[in-house]
């Protein structure tokens, strides 16, 4: 595993201090090259908790994943570097308004100053000042709310300020997601085995597939576009993505929405 080569993954060749200057810039890098995607959970391939999982998959092999991956291998990365990083655990909440149980989701405390979370899909794509006040970024406005004990993370994209996820300061050691990672791969209650979705947050906007349609968001416009067979299914992976699945597509298809 190293550094140089997953910073050669995410296209980075600038600075390189912890501070936040340098966590801002591989921030967006990450967040620009490393898609969030859930294809093997819904290719029913097993995802492992391990850092050297996570940096086979995602620099060895070009692909992205979800929170535990993606933040999880992104705070080792910022360990070499020499940032001072702790896994937090979040409640992320549902459409009932309710928040899910604990470790539902991975973010990252840095320098005891900042937080990091290239795993949330469409969310800040800079890191926030761990206070409370408004946060302008180009995909909106968040919050961070104290709650007492907990932290609120909150998002206004023009419909007012909306709770994201709950957090707590208290750290957390990587095997302690590993029941909710299980979870969130096998149980239909689960939005990560309902749809397959594959998201790259670009300079002006994102990129999304779910369910055999691309979403396109530019400048706060969106435009939809079905996406037909699975040649084209392939290209979009690979041309707008960087994803090369071996042999998947088939496997893929028939949850994707996408007629073969």
């Amino acid at each position: 595993m190293k550094p140089e080569d997953f910073l050669d993954r995410i296209k980075y060749n600038g600075r390189i201090e912890p501070d936040f200057e340098s966590l801002e810039a591989l921030h967006l890098a990450h967040m620009y090259t490393v898609p969030f995607e859930n294809l093997d959970i819904r290719m029913g391939i097993p995802i492992e908790l391990g850092f050297e999982e996570f940096y086979s998959k995602i620099v060895d092999a070009n692909r992205g994943g979800f929170c535990y991956e993606l933040n999880g291998l992104f705070g080792w990365l910022l360990t070499k570097i020499g940032f001072e990083v702790e896994m937090l655990s979040a409640r992320v909440y549902g459409q009932d308004g309710a928040p899910g149980p604990d470790f539902d989701h991975m973010l990252l405390h840095v320098n005891k100053e900042f937080i990091a979370d290239v795993g949330f899909g469409d969310s800040f794509t800079r890191p926030l000042k761990f206070r409370e006040g408004d946060q302008e970024q180009e995909s909106g406005v968040y919050r961070l709310v104290s709650t007492g004990n907990t932290w609120q993370m909150e998002r206004n994209s023009g419909e007012g300020f909306k709770p994201q996820y709950l957090f707590t300061e208290t750290p957390r050691a990587l095997n302690e997601y590993e029941e909710m990672c299980i979870h969130q791969q096998t149980s239909p209650k689960s939005t990560f085995t309902q749809k397959v979705v594959c998201s790259l947050a670009t300079p002006n906007g994102r990129i999304t597939y779910a369910n055999g349609r691309t979403i396109s968001t530019v400048e706060g416009e969106k435009s939809e576009a079905k996406v037909e067979g699975i040649k084209e299914l392939a290209t979009l992976l690979e041309n707008t993505f960087g994803i090369k699945l071996d042999g998947g597509y088939g496997a893929l298809l028939g949850k994707a929405g996408v007629a073969q």
